[in-house]
């Protein structure tokens, strides 16, 4: 008889939060592979902005924009102690809680809970979550996994009431840990991206998928987990991830694809290159977004070509800062040459001002305003959308121990002080230039939409 695993994505709680071609992309992985296995899966995802039960829901509709971004469910909730000094209003994103039971009460009774996790400071959701699911099915075994419990291990075993906390990305070690409560696969297979896709049919409705032809990041930029999180950098077949997107294309008529890629151009001409040619020669009317940023360095212009007649219509660009200095000291990935060039190129393809984003870090352990203000200012004078990152601390990356010693807060002890909203590596003196280079950004944002 096969065993029922439910597996959960859970509620983001967050002074903010946007579907930013948001999906668990690991998560839904897990699902199919294990369905292969032999499993019955169930998947229930908090966020999903199409629950079927959210329809006579009071809670005001999440509006969506045309590329399939948008904002989600949401109910504000009280603020953490920690943070109610903050003044803010804090919420729950996604499905209602009520719903949320209705939803558990009406699946199979499961045989182990999985649960995912995403950022650190989003693990009210996940505490949240596993209360709910205790209460239901007390009985049941609950994993958790994802990008929070690896960064956090400690923190999540004193705080998620968890019965087993798994590190492992590999969906293959997953199935050590499930033998190890007597759930057994009816049969074991390799795990190959090319061959499982990730379970996007389980949703009832989607405006976007997100696909990925590259795992890892071969850059050590200081401020990223991405070395971490995942083994050695590898690429997908350029002729296996095309079947992919063509078969989310015809199967769910998908035409919005979000690349989640750490590292989407490298070694561009092997692996994203080819698939683009392909997507090109078959003449498909496609959408492709890069939430995650593309490195400057990696852009010439045959890959800026590629890239605009297979349909790309938002670039986002990890340009962090024109300061040089900082960048030999985070990532030493950019140079103004380079970036000059690779914008140019971009234009010289066809790509509009409004196409073109750049990331530009802010709050940085002793961070200078004055750089930020100048990284500002050339992207206005290189007409591209400024959009401004806030940095997080995160655990586990080379930048760790400086900003433990640059916050006022106990970032060691507490994740919510890792929310970028709270800058938790700047003083009172640099926090207060915020709304000034807030301005700043949007005022040229708008300026460039008006003129080009």
């Amino acid at each position: 008889m096969k065993k029922n695993i439910l597996f959960i994505n859970p509620w983001i709680f967050d002074f903010a939060a946007y579907d930013f071609w948001s999906k668990p992309l690991g998560l839904l992985y897990l699902i199919s592979y294990l369905g292969k296995c032999g499993f019955n899966v169930r998947y229930i995802d908090c966020l999903n902005i199409y629950n079927p039960y959210m329809k006579n829901s009071r809670l005001k509709k999440p509006k969506r924009k045309k590329y399939g971004t948008g904002k989600f469910w949401k109910q504000r909730v009280t603020t953490p102690s920690v943070l109610d000094w903050t003044k803010r209003p804090y919420y729950r994103y996604g499905i209602t809680p009520e719903i949320l039971k209705e939803e558990l009460m009406s699946s199979p009774r499961p045989d182990a809970i999985l649960i995912t996790s995403c950022m650190t400071y989003w693990y009210l959701g996940v505490v949240e979550v596993i209360k709910i699911a205790k209460k239901i099915y007390p009985e049941t075994p609950i994993m958790l996994g994802g990008i929070y419990a690896k960064l956090c291990e400690e923190h999540a075993k004193e705080n998620c009431d968890a019965d087993i906390i798994t590190l492992t990305s590999n969906p293959e070690d997953l199935l050590n840990y499930l033998k190890e409560l007597g759930l057994y696969p009816k049969k074991k297979l390799k795990f190959d991206p090319s061959l499982i896709y990730p379970a996007f049919s389980l949703y009832n409705k989607l405006d976007y998928i997100c696909i990925m032809t590259s795992k890892g990041c071969p850059y050590k930029c200081v401020y990223c987990a991405s070395p971490y999180l995942n083994d050695d950098f590898c690429v997908r077949d350029p002729d296996d991830v095309f079947e992919e997107i063509c078969y989310w294309n015809k199967e769910l008529e998908i035409i919005d694809f979000a690349f989640y890629d750490d590292a989407l151009l490298v070694s561009a001409n092997k692996h994203l290159g080819p698939l683009l040619e392909m997507v090109i020669k078959k003449g498909m009317k496609l959408h492709f977004h890069t939430p995650n940023a593309v490195h400057i360095k990696e852009i010439d212009y045959e890959i800026a070509k590629l890239m605009y007649k297979a349909g790309f219509k938002t670039i986002r660009l990890g340009l962090e800062t024109i300061d040089m200095k900082l960048h030999q000291k985070l990532d030493r990935k950019v140079d103004l040459e380079h970036t000059y060039q690779a914008i140019n190129y971009l234009f010289k393809a066809g790509f509009k001002s409004q196409q073109i984003g750049a990331y530009i870090l802010v709050g940085l352990p002793n961070q200078e305003i004055d750089s930020i203000i100048k990284t500002i200012e050339f992207t206005k004078k290189m007409k591209i959308m400024p959009y401004l990152a806030e940095y997080s601390p995160i655990p586990h990356t080379s930048l760790w121990q400086e900003a433990i010693k640059s916050s006022c807060f106990e970032i060691e002890a507490e994740p919510l002080f890792h929310n970028n909203i709270l800058l938790p590596c700047w003083d009172k003196g640099r926090k207060k230039y915020m709304p000034i280079l807030k301005k700043m950004v949007l005022e040229i944002r708008e300026e460039i939409k008006k003129t080009f």
